[in-house]
């Protein structure tokens, strides 16, 4: 058994929120692995630059913009991505955000909007992409979640609600779907270098120092940390892998 269960050439991905941080790390090793892949985000110049790197690879790359959390918009990626690049096999929900602020004063329009682009957004494109994967004969899905999928924080209710959801979507998923060959799993990121994070150091300084303290590898994430565990996760390796929770976190979560 070689390289070749890793092999994703001729497959085609969708990579929500795939123009920066963990989703282009993912989508960049879903095409260095041989993947066609359509990049979802709001950000038009850097999905122009996102998509150039991922041809880079000798692979066909679509920019596609949406709100993830806009059924009628989804439904419109999904089938420009079937109809352009011919089938879906992979779909990687990754597009998130983050509004911070103590439970007892978050805004309800704060909680709305993370909560449908975090957790809406896929189910959405899960339920969407899921009649081409049923045509292709199977498929895989990857829901990203979080640290604060298993942890509690006290600055994020909606973000810490919604990467909880993540979870159980791709548990849901994984049982639901199995008869149609389509594994669902999650990856949880840790302290990932990303702009979602960029500003802790500054705002938070004590947290910053107590992350760093306890990650066993002493480093923070890099995007491409993510490269592996997607290829694995969108390639014929994890056949019989599903509804699975993996974190990717340097040890984190272990200590």
């Amino acid at each position: 058994m070689g390289n070749e269960i890793f092999d994703l050439s001729g497959r085609v991905a969708i990579v929500t929120g795939g123009n920066g941080g963990i989703g282009l790390g993912i989508a960049e090793g879903l095409a260095a692995a041989g993947a066609n892949v359509a990049i979802v985000g709001r950000d038009e110049t850097k999905t122009a630059a996102a998509v150039e790197r991922l041809r880079g690879h000798g692979v066909e790359a679509l920019g596609l913009a949406a709100d993830v959390s806009d059924a009628a918009a989804v439904d419109e990626v999904v089938s420009s991505t079937a109809e352009r690049l011919g089938r879906i096999d992979i779909l990687v929900n990754n597009a998130g955000i983050a509004r911070r602020g103590l439970l007892q004063d978050y805004a309800e329009e704060d909680w709305d909007s993370v909560v449908d682009i975090n957790l809406k957004g896929m189910f959405l494109f899960s339920r969407a992409v899921h009649p081409h994967m049923v045509r292709a004969g199977g498929g895989k899905v990857i829901n990203i979640g979080s640290m604060a999928s298993i942890f509690g924080l006290d600055w994020a209710p909606a973000y810490g609600a919604s990467k909880g959801g993540a979870v159980q979507l791709a548990k849901n998923m994984a049982v639901a779907w199995a008869k149609d060959n389509i594994q669902a799993n999650a990856v949880l990121p840790g302290w990932i270098e990303t702009d979602m994070t960029a500003p802790l150091p500054e705002i938070a300084p004590e947290r910053y120092a107590l992350i760093n303290s306890r990650i066993p590898q002493r480093r923070w994430g890099v995007p491409a940390d993510f490269a592996g565990i997607a290829v694995f996760l969108a390639s014929s390796a994890s056949d019989y892998v599903t509804g699975a929770v993996i974190t990717v976190d340097g040890g984190f979560s272990s200590f």
